[in-house]
């Protein structure tokens, strides 16, 4: 399978800051991958490496079949990556309208008036902007805007697309409506490359990428990631529910205690801990448990384990 983008010891800093700390890595074309995690591991400094748009420090950057350092390589292969920078609409010019916006991105890229009319078109009905052509970008609504931002990216028919969070801000319905544009996308050949903080967005993804303070905690199938998670875990209900996560924090046998909505999941690792003896453990200390029962681990869960996992070691490791 070819590949589209390959990276080994990539390093950036910001001063004393590790934003990608030794990286290695591989995305295969027609492949989405998804970069997962909160603010400040990297995500964005890792696409804008890969794009073209941050000059490396340490390490190689190869996409498309040459070395990003090389100026000739990027101004060869540049117009056939498309990259859509964090932020509502944040490419765009708010006074040009939604078609002068497009039409300005394929002048940019070089193509002649029968093409660049033909692919605002066809950019314009599958985003659903065909009805506000003549809007200014400032007029429109946030989630507007982001699909506005993907037609502009898109104009030029790159290989290989970069989104840094393209769905944070954005409203559920043009969410969901944004991914199906994306899967669309992949499965007519393109090479997605998303950064996202959202695990459930995760799930969407052929390939998920757990980040963790500029490293990669897992790089795997979303289904799984969950597999690398070792013990059980129990979901419950229980009243007082900040008491019972404090209880059960500190109790030998239970790795960690997470809060998911309205339950705990409580990840018991090594000494057996069964349903009843975690009611029992509550029980003695006037803690009512209404519900619960072994899950099997999801995304969230393992990302939480590998999180802490990896801090753990970290605060054990000689300075």
């Amino acid at each position: 399978m070819t590949t589209v983008a390959r990276v080994n010891g990539l390093t950036h800093r910001y001063g004393d800051t590790f934003a990608v700390n030794n990286l290695d890595l591989e995305i295969p074309a027609g492949c989405m991958a998804g970069f997962i995690g909160p603010d400040g591991v990297g995500k964005s400094s890792l696409l804008a490496l890969i794009s073209g748009v941050r000059k490396i420090q340490d390490g190689v950057v190869q996409v498309l079949d040459g070395d990003m350092r090389s100026s000739r390589h990027r101004s060869k292969v540049c117009p056939r990556i498309a990259y859509m920078p964090q932020g509502l609409g944040k490419n765009l010019y708010m006074t040009l309208s939604v078609f002068e916006n497009v039409d300005f991105f394929g002048r940019l890229f070089g193509q002649g008036r029968e093409e660049r009319e033909r692919r605002i078109k066809e950019l314009l009905a599958s985003t659903g902007l065909t009805p506000f052509r003549d809007r200014p970008a400032g007029k429109l609504s946030g989630g507007m805007k982001q699909k506005l931002a993907l037609a502009c990216t898109l104009i030029h028919s790159p290989k290989a697309l970069l989104l840094d969070e393209p769905t944070t801000g954005v409203d559920p319905v043009t969410r969901r409506e944004f991914w199906r544009l994306l899967a669309d996308l992949v499965n007519e050949g393109l090479t997605l490359f998303i950064a996202t903080p959202y695990l459930d967005e995760a799930e969407r993804c052929t390939r998920v990428l757990l980040m963790h303070e500029g490293t990669l905690l897992a790089d795997s199938r979303p289904q799984e990631i969950p597999d690398m998670m070792p013990g059980t875990i129990l979901e419950l209900t229980a009243t007082p529910r900040a008491t019972a996560a404090d209880i059960l924090s500190a109790h030998s046998g239970i790795a960690d205690v997470s809060v998911f909505g309205t339950t705990l999941h409580v990840h018991i690792e090594g000494e057996d801990r069964s349903p009843e003896t975690i009611r029992q453990i509550l029980g003695t200390e006037g803690v009512q448990v209404e519900n619960i029962n072994v899950v099997p681990a999801g995304l969230e869960d393992a990302f939480l384990y590998l999180t802490r996992s990896t801090e753990k070691q970290m605060s054990t490791e000689p300075s």
